[in-house]
């Protein structure tokens, strides 16, 4: 089931950027046949319950932040992400999720405190989205934050990203993974049926051949990673499944953000506010500690 046993990334068309800390968290989880947890991030509560989770485990993660973090707050929550990680007693990584912008890749990559960003050109036609990612990886890699990208397209929608749900679904091939690889990218996102937010009444229907084959393929030079994986149907089986087929990084948002809802429509106007923030950081932390095990990193920091 298990696809060819890859490098921890130095070899291919990429550059290897020395000291990378997303690189060497995302290159181990591959080596040692685990994930790391991505948790997208849209407030100081998900950043502390993010480090305070990857403590208490023991598990190395990231922080993903969307580029609405640096419109909205004009990079605070970015600042606030790369003190915590740089402060935490385990690996923690700060990560750009779903940049569609080329202004906004530029600025990001030059503010400084990204680990890496994932450069999202997959709205754009096939060549411009091609031409547009090769450029842009390049201007990342200039500045030692490695890249991730995303060939074919994976529908659906969730806050910070464009609603695809609406275009043709166009899943990825080897062939395509391929192209991605030659313009230098580090992490590569396959669709091969996986949907951003909710998926319908029948759940994923996951080509893992396909996800084998695309391993196979480019899985020796870089990391794939997944996306649309929402906790209703991504627990403890389907998670090893997935790692089986080399997805060494899993996005987790969805869940985690609906604890925070959930406990500050329960208990807003009912205790003081600072015991509502203490209970939704609890309540996000309780859910990514549980991501953590089925993504068995628990206990490898």
């Amino acid at each position: 089931m298990t696809a060819t046993n890859g490098t921890n990334g130095t070899n291919g068309s990429h550059a290897k950027l020395q000291g990378n800390k997303a690189e060497t968290i995302v290159n181990a989880a591959y080596n040692g046949k685990y994930a790391i947890a991505a948790v997208c991030c849209y407030n100081m509560e998900g950043i502390i319950a993010t480090v305070r989770a990857a403590e208490a485990k023991k598990s190395p993660a990231l922080i993903q932040l969307f580029p609405w973090s640096i419109e909205y707050a004009d990079g605070l929550l970015l600042h606030a992400a790369q003190e915590a990680a740089s402060k935490a007693s385990v690996p923690i990584a700060v990560h750009m999720d779903h940049a569609q912008s080329p202004k906004i890749i530029r600025h990001s990559a030059d503010i400084g405190g990204f680990d890496g960003i994932m450069v999202d050109m997959s709205h754009y036609e096939r060549e411009e989205n091609l031409s547009l990612t090769k450029e842009l990886v390049q201007y990342c890699n200039e500045r030692g934050i490695i890249t991730e990208a995303e060939p074919g397209r994976i529908n659906g929608s969730e806050d910070g990203i464009a609603d695809t749900v609406d275009m043709e679904e166009i899943l990825t091939t080897p062939e395509q993974a391929e192209q991605f690889v030659a313009l230098g990218i580090h992490w590569l996102a396959p669709a091969f049926g996986n949907v951003h937010g909710q998926y319908g009444p029948s759940g994923p229907q996951l080509d893992f051949p396909r996800l084998q084959r695309i391993h196979e393929q480019v899985g020796d030079r870089v990391r794939l990673v997944l996306h649309g994986a929402h906790e209703k149907y991504f627990q403890k089986d389907l998670i090893a499944k997935c790692i089986s087929y080399g997805i060494a990084k899993m996005n987790i948002n969805g869940p985690v953000n609906a604890a925070f809802t959930e406990v500050g429509a329960r208990l807003t106007g009912k205790v003081p506010l600072t015991k509502v923030v203490e209970e939704q950081t609890n309540a996000m932390q309780r859910v990514i500690e549980e991501n953590m095990d089925w993504l068995l990193s628990s206990g490898k920091a």
